[in-house]
Parts: structure tokens; sequence; C-alpha cells
């Protein structure tokens, strides 16, 4: 299990009543709905420092031959070609 640290935090009377009315929503304490979105924070922020790490990972790929002009607005538009 877990060891579980207790913190004080300090909100605004908004955050406050947005967050107490949140929880019982929830029905939760406030303190536990804290916990659940600072994990689930976390666990995105792990998540994309993982993916980023996995993207630069990759060698770099040589852009060769003749350049392409872009394509242009209307031609990025066209949606009938998907019709």
């Amino acid at each position: 299990m877990r060891r579980m640290k207790n913190i004080t935090i300090t909100l605004d009377a908004e955050t406050a009543s947005w967050i107490r009315v949140h929880a019982a929503e929830k029905n939760v304490s406030v303190s536990r709905l804290v916990g659940e979105i600072l994990s689930e924070k976390m666990g995105h922020r792990l998540a994309y420092e993982q993916a980023m790490r996995s993207f630069l990972s990759r060698p770099p790929f040589d852009l060769q031959g003749e350049p392409e002009p872009y394509p242009t607005r209307d031609e990025i538009h066209d949606r009938s070609r998907f019709r």
C-alpha cells in the first residue's frame, strides 16, 4: 500500500468553493479529489515525457531528392477527393 502524506494547500475562495462542490458531486473528500487530480496530471506528464523520449530516440531521416513545392490552400482543403 502506498504511504500517504499530508500536505496543506492554500486556495482562493472561488477555487475552494468549486473543489468542495465537485468533491461532493463525486462523493469523495476534497483531499482525495485533489490527490486524484494531481495523480492524473502526473500520469499525463510522465506519459508525455515517455512519448517525447521515444520520438527523440529515433534516428534522423535524410531528405533526399528534389524538394517538392508545398500544396496550395485549395489542395489542402479540397474535400471532394474524400467523397
